[in-house]
């Protein structure tokens, strides 16, 4: 099993950087690392970084070619397009995978505020 994810250029490979945290790609970090630990192999790819690897998948390089920029990001399972456009959710990669979904813990505040 394995999952690539082709982002739209960003600051950094996960995106989570920067004063204002998106919250698609906190939960999409978050999707990655469950899916990791249980598993699955996973690689992202960001524009503005690793622009040879886009190319370099003819799948890929093809999407760009007819739709441009705004077809990622592009998720992948084991070689087939799965998502264009947006992030899958964890529930729905697990889904694809035929995995039992992980409870994600919630942080603990150490303040004892909600």
């Amino acid at each position: 099993m394995k999952i690539e994810i082709y982002d739209p250029a960003m600051c950094c490979s996960s995106g989570l950087c920067g004063p204002a945290l998106d919250p698609v790609l906190v939960k999409m970090n978050d999707a990655v690392i469950a899916l990791k630990k249980q598993g699955v192999k996973v690689e992202r790819f960001n524009l503005a970084q690793q622009p040879k690897s886009f190319m370099d998948n003819k799948k890929i390089a093809e999407l760009l070619r007819k739709n441009g920029k705004k077809i990622l990001p592009v998720t992948l399972i084991d070689g087939e397009v799965f998502r264009t456009g947006e992030y899958p959710t964890y529930e729905d990669l697990c889904k694809a995978l035929r995995l039992e979904p992980q409870e994600f813990r919630k942080p603990i505040n150490l303040l004892g505020t909600r």
